[in-house]
């Protein structure tokens, strides 16, 4: 019984590039948006309600959210690349402009305004230098990568830096959280081997 499941777990695995491209912008969306909510309902407290019923909180926050998104890409898109990285030996080049292909997708598809899409476009075209950067080094896991959402959250988030004092590690431990989570939930959900083979195979 216990092989069965194994196998049919394993089996259960996709590898179709663009489930992993649906997928890796849910995950980008999950981390720009989920560590930022919680936090201010946290430092809202019991005005949470009438905290996020205000006009002004809420544009500032969608501002944080769509700055954050960017960053988040960049994250989400290094931990696939190191993940599968092993599996394009000799072919590293071809694996990062794939993923970047599924990144850039992603931004465009994000249902931004129009004041946030140069900030989003910019990041699109710089996805391939900076997968491309990463693989001058040993590919890291989500638990070492430097992340890159960090700087826009702490710049945008829509909580005065005098009421966020000593907060900030905190705050960086939830994003790491979600990151790390996106790896795991990736590896129970794709499988590498075939799914580096497709990303490849499409990208000649």
């Amino acid at each position: 019984m216990l092989s069965w499941l194994t196998r049919h777990f394993q089996d259960a695995r996709s590898s179709d590039p663009a489930g992993f491209g649906d997928f890796l912008a849910r995950q980008s969306a999950f981390l720009a948006q989920k560590p930022l909510v919680d936090y201010c309902k946290v430092k809202a407290g019991r005005g949470e309600r009438a905290l996020f019923a205000d006009p002004d909180f809420q544009a500032a926050l969608a501002h944080c959210r769509w700055q954050t998104l960017s960053g988040a890409t960049l994250d989400i898109l290094a931990a696939a690349e190191a993940w599968l990285r092993p599996h394009a030996t000799g072919a590293e080049p071809i694996l990062a402009t794939a993923l970047a292909a599924l990144g850039r997708q992603g931004l465009a598809e994000a249902p931004a305004p129009a004041e946030e899409r140069p900030g989003l476009e910019a990041t699109a075209a710089v996805l391939e230098a900076h997968l491309l950067a990463l693989q001058q080094d040993p590919p890291l896991g989500a638990d070492r990568l430097r992340m890159r959402c960090e700087a826009p959250l702490m710049a945008t988030l829509p909580v005065h830096p005098d009421q966020r004092i000593g907060e900030t590690p905190a705050i960086r431990g939830a994003l790491r959280f979600h990151l790390v989570a996106a790896q795991q939930m990736m590896e129970k959900r794709f499988d590498a081997a075939p799914l580096t083979r497709n990303l490849l195979a499409a990208s000649h």
